[in-house]
């Protein structure tokens, strides 16, 4: 064996040579000092058990390089090392134990994830293995583990964690048991607090032994992901109903509903909180949160965090809002179809926001983030919405001396449907009976202390007019119970409260049934039933904490009704829009009025575009007379001046001449537009290739331009999007898609149509595909 001169020390017999000699010698008080030559053998063999002291020498040899002597291997280093082999403790490798099929992920609920890391849900143990480099001793070995998270791991904070090994589990903290012992290798049962932060923590072991500790260099692929635990009764987020867990956590696509409370439309939407990599861009939604991570333990402050940043003002968050009609530099709204595709969009460009969401775009996403860090969730959609701007609790409108409206000051105003979220947990922060369902809204209207989110708010809170407990609950309580006030200025320019419209806002509020694809009706989980004592008791309560509490101090004359009525399931696209108004005079006497009505179209957020009609209409009442008009919007009159939703917002107002009563209503619809038909073709298997056909037909008299349909479909196919062209006048298209499903079990194949002519078409398809 040829010994370089780096090599003199190492074993007592070896010298080394430059050429003579004479060649100076190491004194044995300088080897000493340095440890010998085989306590720096030692020291290469295992650097962790024998570090060098403060002030030990280098013990490199300086001298001149020359020719070194070959010399034969001695047997006593071999001894030495297994000697030492015995007396040292390692981690030579780590087992997540991480398979989707695994013990871990099943008994987690996170097999569903395409993710191959290790991914848990808090308050509920797991499991690890360890090969070690001899056996463990469980009289003189120590062990624990260590995990971090964040940029700046700080044990005070929680996000750099310690775990001893115990004799038994607490459940209640973080710990370590050894569960199985065979020969080097050794499996450990953690368990962690229910209150743990959620997020990716990096994993290294600590061994110590008589000699010293040893610990493991952090490997990437031994990350470990920490989620909610909606199945844990110690964590804040429990939900016990098994049914429901499946639905608001498990369940990756759902149902959104939009449209009018008499035309209610429904959409499929694709959350695939599963999919490949949205896990980690859900989790770097938080990072880019500047939040730190201590923080992510608490429920309500993730729900907060996630209610900011699906929306990109103030931080750059995920969507971008855009109501304008012009989406030539980003995808259109309605074009959406599902989560994934934004997610990964967002995460891919480092956190450029992705173009464009609209409030059922945001919730969708908000659904998909939720659902994927372990809080139950779903899309809940109100019809008339209201937007109040100035926290009067109250929707006001405002007229002239003449009954004409103020455009300037009516800057509240009544979405025809708005898109939030419901997400449940307990609320230790509030009082007893406030937890449960909680609304948080991602879609940016009204900052919340100095930033765009809105929630959780108590839907108990909300229910009842609590509107002093936190968050934004006085901002939800208008949306779904605020009476809609009608002001008239007076010759001095003050302005005087004139008719209360009580059941203006909040109706229809709706989300996916669990376990069907049916609507259900949650509105009396929001308000109680209206003209009820309780309901009228909850406004109360509320107005005083508003800006105008006094507003309810002087009621209004009420002895004609007047109501807007839509036949079936209202006017469609192309044809002429037809509605009848109805009055009922309820007193003896008889009654005259002058009604103003115009007709302006309407973005769904209840912002006017402009009106494209005025009429007055005399009407005369005998006692107890009900008498209906026939009020119709042609065609022509709109077909160049609609935007998104087709939406249309018909406003009546007037005095009764005899009683100087007001009469005063709004009335929203929208023009309904066809569905797409998908008719799936051929046997779905895994694997095997199968089709489906698309079908539509153009229901206005003109050409639709530019026609682009988007298919996608959950372990069928990623979003494919085909070019159609234009499409004539009533005339129909059918196209064939082909595709190749990946994964068994029911699937939906989602279609939408994008154009500037027509929107909001969009159908889905039932496909249960069978194994290969």
């Amino acid at each position: 064996m040829m010994l370089s001169s780096s090599s003199v020390g190492r074993f007592p017999s070896v010298s080394a040579r430059n050429g003579d000699d004479n060649a100076p010698k190491q004194a044995s008080g300088k080897e000493h000092a340095g440890g010998g030559g085989c306590w720096r053998w030692l020291q290469k063999m295992c650097p962790c058990c024998c570090r060098k002291q403060s002030g030990s020498l280098d013990m490199t040899d300086t001298t001149k390089p020359g020719p070194v002597e070959e010399v034969p291997m001695l047997d006593k280093p071999s001894a030495e090392a297994s000697k030492l082999e015995e007396l040292t403790l390692t981690v030579r490798s780590v087992d997540l134990l991480k398979s989707k099929t695994g013990v871990n992920r099943r008994e987690h609920h996170t097999d569903c994830y395409h993710d191959d890391e290790l991914i848990v849900r808090r308050g509920q143990p797991f499991q690890i293995a360890l090969e070690l480099s001899r056996p463990f001793k469980h009289s003189t070995d120590k062990l624990h583990l260590e995990l971090k998270t964040g940029k700046l791991p700080q044990v005070s904070k929680g996000t750099h964690v310690i775990i001893p090994l115990v004799d038994e589990l607490e459940n209640v903290c973080w710990q370590s048991q050894i569960t199985e012992q065979s020969g080097n290798r050794v499996q450990l049962l953690v368990s962690s607090p229910p209150n743990a932060l959620i997020g990716r923590y990096q994993l290294t072991v600590t061994t110590g032994c008589a000699k010293g500790e040893a610990t493991s260099t952090h490997d990437p692929a031994s990350d470990i992901y920490m989620l909610f635990n909606p199945w844990c009764e110690g964590d804040t987020v429990f939900m016990d109903n098994e049914d429901e867990r499946m639905e608001y956590v498990l369940n990756d696509t759902g149902r959104i509903y939009y449209g009018t409370e008499k035309q209610i439309g429904v959409r499929t939407w694709n959350f695939g909180q599963f999919s490949e990599g949205i896990l980690q861009a859900c989790l770097f939604i938080l990072e880019k949160s500047k939040v730190q991570p201590f923080g992510f333990g608490d429920s309500v402050n993730v729900v907060r965090v996630v209610s900011a940043m699906i929306n990109s003002l103030d931080d750059r968050g995920v969507l971008e809002g855009n109501w304008s009609g012009d989406y030539e530099e980003g995808t259109s709204p309605t074009a959406w179809s599902g989560s994934v595709d934004i997610l990964k969009k967002y995460y891919a460009e480092g956190g450029t926001p992705v173009k464009y969401g609209q409030c059922w775009v945001f919730s969708g996403v908000t659904t998909t983030v939720l659902r994927c860090l372990g809080i139950a969730c779903r899309s809940v959609t109100n019809f008339q919405s209201a937007h109040d701007t100035d926290v009067s609790l109250t929707t006001d409108v405002y007229f002239d001396e003449n009954m004409e409206p103020l455009d300037r000051l009516n800057t509240d105003s009544v979405w025809n449907f708005h898109v939030w979220n419901d997400c449940w947990m307990a609320r230790p922060d509030l009082p007893p009976g406030m937890g449960g369902w909680q609304a948080v809204d991602s879609t940016p209207q009204e900052t919340s202390q100095g930033t765009f989110c809105c929630g959780p708010a108590s839907v108990n809170a909300i229910r009842t007019g609590q509107v002093y407990l936190k968050h934004d609950t006085p901002f939800v309580f208008a949306e779904v119970n605020s009476d809609k006030i009608y002001w008239q200025r007076n010759l001095d320019s003050t302005f005087s409260q004139i008719y209360i419209e009580k059941k203006a806002v909040g109706h229809c509020i709706s989300t996916k049934a669990v376990g069907s694809d049916e609507r259900m009706d949650i509105t009396d989980l929001y308000k109680y039933p209206e003209d009820t004592e309780e309901e009228r008791i909850a406004v109360e309560t509320a107005s005083r904490y508003g800006s105008r509490p006094e507003t309810y101090s002087s009621p209004a004359a009420e002895d004609v009704q007047i109501e807007v009525v839509m036949e079936g399931e209202g006017p469609r696209m192309g044809a002429d829009a037809q509605l009848k108004i109805v009055l009922r005079n309820q007193s003896r006497h008889p009654r005259r009025a002058t009604l103003h009505s115009q007709v302006a179209v309407m973005y769904y957020t209840g912002v006017l575009k402009g009106t494209i009609k005025r009429e007055k209409l005399p009407v005369e009442l005998m006692p107890s007379e009900v008498k209906t008009i026939e009020w119709v919007l042609p065609y022509d009159q709109y077909q160049d001046q609609l935007v998104d939703q087709a939406a249309l917002m018909l406003t009546l107002s007037g005095r009764v001449s005899e009683t100087q009563q007001v009469l005063a209503t709004q009335h929203n619809f929208r023009l309904r537009t066809p569905d797409l038909t998908i008719t799936p073709v051929g046997e779905a298997v895994v694997g095997k290739e199968m089709a489906a056909k698309i079908s539509f037909t153009n229901p206005l008299p003109r050409t639709l331009k530019s026609v682009l349909f988007r298919v996608e479909g959950l372990g069928l196919q990623n979003v494919r999007e085909i070019a159609v062209g234009d499409v004539g006048s009533h005339c129909s298209v059918t196209l064939t898609e082909h595709f190749v499903p990946t994964l068994p079990g029911p699937r939906k194949l989602v279609a939408s149509l994008d154009c500037r002519q027509l929107t909001q078409v969009h159908g889905v398809a039932d496909i249960l595909v069978k194994e290969k």
